[in-house]
């Protein structure tokens, strides 16, 4: 059974920075996407970044320019490093793999908290 854990997580203070990283237990046949999205207490999930097999990206327009994602195919891995932390930014973050079965996988999130 296939599982994501997400690491790295935490408190930081505004204009600080983190990096997310997310590992699959489990082989997953051709990961197609990963990706990260984040859950504000009372608000929907959102994408906030997501790359492909062959390292294209789109992110969120509130994280452009302050959050880079990039992966490990040969280690299924993603990573989010996050500069320039804004209370904003303060959410559960889950990554996500889509395999090219269309087959989706979910963390159980790690909680970034930007406070001063």
């Amino acid at each position: 059974q296939v599982q994501l854990v997400e690491s790295g997580g935490g408190a930081v203070q505004p204009g600080g920075s983190l990096r997310l990283s997310c590992l699959a237990s489990g082989s997953i046949f051709r990961i197609k996407t990963m990706g990260w999205y984040r859950q504000a207490p009372g608000k929907q999930r959102d994408l906030v970044a997501v790359i492909t097999s062959g390292g294209l990206t789109n992110y969120a327009d509130s994280v452009k320019g302050r959050f880079t994602i990039t992966r490990d195919n040969a280690d299924d891995m993603v990573y989010l490093q996050m500069s320039s932390l804004k209370p904003e930014d303060t959410a559960v973050y889950y990554c996500q793999f889509v395999g090219e079965n269309g087959i989706q996988y979910w963390g159980k999130g790690t909680l970034v908290t930007v406070s001063s």
